[in-house]
């Protein structure tokens, strides 16, 4: 995706130039892309160093920073709904989209795929219980937004502490091919076969400064696409809803479909489940409760109260993925399900539209 770096300057020109906003957001969400790829790659430059553990530790840290960084600046702009639903955008698009074209792409390839049954277990557990943290505020929506806000507050605190808690069970296992692999991190084999990451000259002296400077370019080409992505929706008959949910994730999600195609091209569905599943973990139990508590410093409150639509369309992901996945065993043809139902699932929010 490096070329697309390209679209940065254009990007700027087009915002400068006072252009239609449409082009100005498509623009930038291109060079979010390559941005978002070499965030991930510097991180695991570094984390090389630091070991599997920690490294691992260090790339789910910051496997989602891109999200958080395009999220903030909509909330700044006021885009609550917005990113409430890129939050489930992203857990549609890496537990439906994500894995199941990476299980399509393996099972024509490989046959039938295989992975550890305990991490596939585990994260659905997670997840599981992340997706019943957005059904609560649903259940108690007739309560007055003072004592929302607190009960989302609240459940963000817990849900930062299952996910602190499913760290420390990962550290306590014995070192195996899933269990060096933290929840969210998107770590290439060299986990697995003791390779290096990235070009000789991507040093972690290099890799520092590379992300230093990665996510300042990353954090100006968020505001800019930010600031279109309303007008944007505006201009092509789209519901906010729509937006966050397809526009908004899959721009911040695509480096990780790109890597988990690649693991299941080498039949290495341990790291395509934990690239996808596991990413969908990370946003639940981490990314969202983060912008929970952080949101009052933004100028606009966040609570965890989503439309009923957007929860169920969650709890139907968590339980088809759950049950295609939790066997330890995978095919083509359940790759094949899990796309129709996330291209079903957008129809649905697309009519929203109209």
């Amino acid at each position: 995706m490096k070329w697309l770096l390209v679209f940065i300057p254009i990007a700027l020109g087009l915002r400068f130039a006072s252009a239609d906003p449409m082009w100005v957001f498509f623009a930038s969400a291109l060079a979010v892309m390559p941005l978002s790829e070499i965030m991930g790659e510097a991180t695991e430059v570094i984390a090389e160093v630091l070991g599997p553990r920690l490294g691992s530790l260090l790339n789910a840290s910051l496997n989602n920073a891109p999200e958080i960084i395009i999220a903030g600046f909509a909330l700044k702009n006021g885009l609550v709904d917005v990113v409430k639903a890129s939050l489930t955008g992203s857990i549609l698009g890496n537990l439906l989209f994500g894995l199941g074209l990476a299980m399509v792409v393996g099972g024509l390839r490989h046959g039938a795929l295989k992975f550890d049954e305990h991490f596939a277990k585990t994260q659905a557990a997670l997840l599981t219980l992340a997706v019943f943290g957005l059904v609560v505020p649903a259940v108690f929506h007739t309560a007055t937004e003072t004592l929302r806000l607190e009960i989302s507050k609240e459940i963000a605190l817990v849900l930062l502490f299952v996910y602190v808690a499913g760290l420390v069970e990962t550290f306590r296992k014995p070192k195996t091919a899933s269990t060096t692999t933290i929840p969210g991190a998107s770590t290439r084999d060299k986990q697995e076969h003791g390779k290096s990451v990235g070009p000789a000259w991507l040093t972690w002296k290099v890799a520092i400064a590379l992300l230093a400077a990665d996510t300042l370019v990353l954090a100006v080409m968020s505001e800019v696409m930010t600031d279109a992505l309303e007008p944007t929706a505006t201009r092509l008959g789209l519901s906010p809803v729509f937006a966050g949910i397809i526009l908004l994730s899959l721009v911040s999600n695509i480096p990780q479909f790109s890597n988990a195609i690649g693991f299941a091209k080498e039949n290495k569905m341990d790291l395509a489940i934990g690239v996808t599943v596991g990413a969908s973990t990370q946003v639940a139990l981490l990314v969202g409760p983060i912008l929970v508590l952080l949101s009052p410093l933004l100028g606009h409150q966040m609570d965890l109260l989503f439309r009923h639509v957007e929860v169920v369309s969650a709890l139907l992901a968590v339980y088809v993925a759950r049950n295609l996945t939790v066997d330890g065993q995978g095919s083509w043809l359940e790759g094949v399900v899990l796309v129709a139902l996330y291209l079903m699932i957008g129809f649905g929010f697309y009519s929203l539209a109209s």
